[in-house]
């Protein structure tokens, strides 16, 4: 197993953030996506220039339940 941080390779003056989100279901899902793209103050962040974070190092996937409560 290996750390977030030795996966993204993080610089020791450099944080690794990890984040989720769960949502209702796959239409919630592509609501919310959806909504997201459309706002406006996400088109100031999508230059890959001015991003706060290296999107190469950025890792991301999805998950299905396989035990719930």
């Amino acid at each position: 197993m290996i750390s977030f941080k030795k996966a993204a390779e993080a610089e020791e003056n450099e944080t690794v953030v990890f984040a989720w989100i769960v949502f209702e279901s796959e239409i919630h899902r592509d609501q919310v996506n959806k909504a997201v793209m459309a706002d406006p103050c996400l088109s100031k962040m999508t230059n890959p220039d001015a991003m706060p974070f290296d999107c190469k190092r950025m890792a991301y996937d999805g998950f299905i339940v396989i035990v719930s409560h």
